[in-house]
C-alpha cells in the first residue's frame, strides 16, 4: 500500500510539473502572429510544418491590432514571432523593448532596403517584403459613374469623388498608417492635415483592415480605395475588374518586416521561422495566395505584373522618423481629433 501510495504521490508531481510549463514550450512548437491575408498565413503555417515538422500556431490581425496585443502582452508573451505589417510598426516595438535582437546569418542575401530595415531597428526585425502604395479603382464602376480615372494625389479631394473613395482606419492598420506618413513627408503636416480634412467628405467607409477597402473596390462597394499596388494586381488575376496607379506626386511604400517577440518561449523555433520565412522557397507562398508583394530574398523571383520599386515615382521614405513610437502615438491622435471625428 506504502509502496502504491509513493508512487501516486510521483506520478501527481510529475504531472504538477508539467502543468506549470507554458504549453508551447511543452509541445516545442511556435506561435505567430501573421499581420497579412489569411490565406497567406495558412499557406506559410502548412509549408512551415511540412518544411520542419515544427507545428505552428498562427493568429491573423490588422498590424495596429497585433502591435497593441504584442504591447499588452509585454512581460507575458503569448506568441514567438510576430511576421508582416509595415516596419514603422515593428519599429516602435522594437523601441518600446518589445522585440529580440536577432541577426540572421541570412541578411547578405537580402535587398538592401531590406538589410536596411534590419539596421535601422538595430537587427530587431528584417524586411520581408516591399510594396507601393498607390491609388486604386474599379473600372466598371468608374465607367457607371462617368468619373475620371485618378491620377494624384490632388485628385482624390475632388467633389467628383463624393462618397467614392476608402481608405482603412490608420489607428488599426498599418497600411494607412503610412498614407499618414506619406502625405506628411511629401505636403508637410499643415497641408497634409488639411488635404485629409478635404479627403475625408469623400470617403465613404474607413475599415479597421487594411486588405479590406481593395477587396470592397473589387466587388464594386466603393469606386477607389487608397491601398497597395500589388493588391490590385491580385484582384485583377482573380478577374475583378480593377487597375493602380501611383500618385503623380509620388508616393510611399513599405517595407513589410518580421520580428522575434521579447521573451520568446519557444526561442530557437523562432529562429527557425524566422530563417524559413527568408529562403526564396517559403517567400514564393506569397504568389499561392495571391499576394504580390516584392520578396526581399535576392534569389527569390519577383511576382508578375507586381511594380517594381524602380518604376515608381518613391519618395525618400523617413523609416526611422516614421517607426518612432512617440511620432506614431502624435499623428494618430490628432487624425483621431481632427479627421476622424468630423461629422459625414
Amino acid at each position: 500500500m506504502k509502496l502504491i501510495q509513493t508512487s501516486l504521490i510521483a506520478v501527481l508531481a510529475v504531472l504538477a510539473v508539467s502543468a506549470a510549463k507554458p504549453a508551447a514550450a511543452q509541445q516545442g512548437d511556435v506561435t505567430v502572429y501573421c499581420s497579412l491575408l489569411a490565406e497567406w498565413c495558412e499557406i506559410m503555417r502548412a509549408e512551415f510544418e511540412r518544411s520542419t515538422g515544427i507545428k505552428a500556431a498562427v493568429s491573423t490581425k490588422s498590424t495596429g491590432e497585433t502591435f497593441a496585443q504584442i504591447r499588452a502582452e509585454a512581460g507575458n508573451p503569448r506568441a514567438d514571432v510576430w511576421w508582416g505589417g509595415p516596419s514603422d510598426s515593428h519599429l516602435q516595438a522594437a523601441e518600446l523593448g518589445l522585440l529580440e535582437e536577432y541577426r540572421s546569418p541570412t541578411l547578405s542575401k537580402l535587398h538592401p532596403w531590406a538589410q536596411r530595415a534590419a539596421e535601422i531597428s538595430k537587427y530587431r526585425s528584417v524586411g520581408i517584403y516591399a510594396g507601393t502604395l498607390g491609388i486604386v479603382w474599379n473600372t466598371e464602376a468608374l465607367a457607371k459613374r462617368k468619373l475620371p480615372a485618378p491620377r494624384c494625389w490632388s485628385d482624390m479631394v475632388k467633389p467628383a469623388y463624393r462618397e467614392e473613395v476608402q481608405m482603412s482606419n490608420p489607428t488599426t492598420s498599418g497600411t494607412s498608417y503610412v498614407m499618414l506618413a506619406t502625405l506628411i513627408q511629401i505636403m508637410g503636416e499643415e497641408p497634409a492635415f488639411a488635404y485629409l480634412k478635404a479627403l475625408h467628405a469623400n470617403i465613404n467607409q474607413y475599415p479597421r483592415s487594411g486588405a479590406a477597402p481593395m477587396a470592397n473596390v473589387a466587388r464594386g462597394e466603393s469606386v477607389t480605395a487608397i491601398t497597395w499596388m500589388f493588391a490590385a494586381v491580385a484582384e485583377a488575376q482573380l478577374g475583378a475588374p480593377v487597375t493602380s496607379v501611383a500618385p503623380c506626386e509620388g508616393t510611399g511604400y513599405e517595407i513589410g518586416s518580421m520580428s522575434i517577440i521579447k521573451g520568446s518561449r519557444n526561442l530557437k523555433n523562432a529562429k527557425t521561422w524566422y530563417e524559413f520565412a527568408l529562403t526564396p522557397a517559403a517567400q514564393a507562398t506569397g504568389v499561392k495566395a495571391k499576394s504580390f508583394q516584392i520578396p526581399s530574398n535576392v534569389d527569390a523571383p519577383i511576382p508578375p505584373n507586381t511594380p517594381k520599386l524602380e518604376e515608381v515615382k518613391l519618395i525618400n521614405y523617413d523609416f526611422a522618423r516614421y517607426g518612432q513610437a512617440s511620432e506614431r502615438k502624435r499623428i494618430l491622435d490628432r487624425w483621431e481629433k481632427e479627421i476622424s471625428s468630423l461629422p459625414k
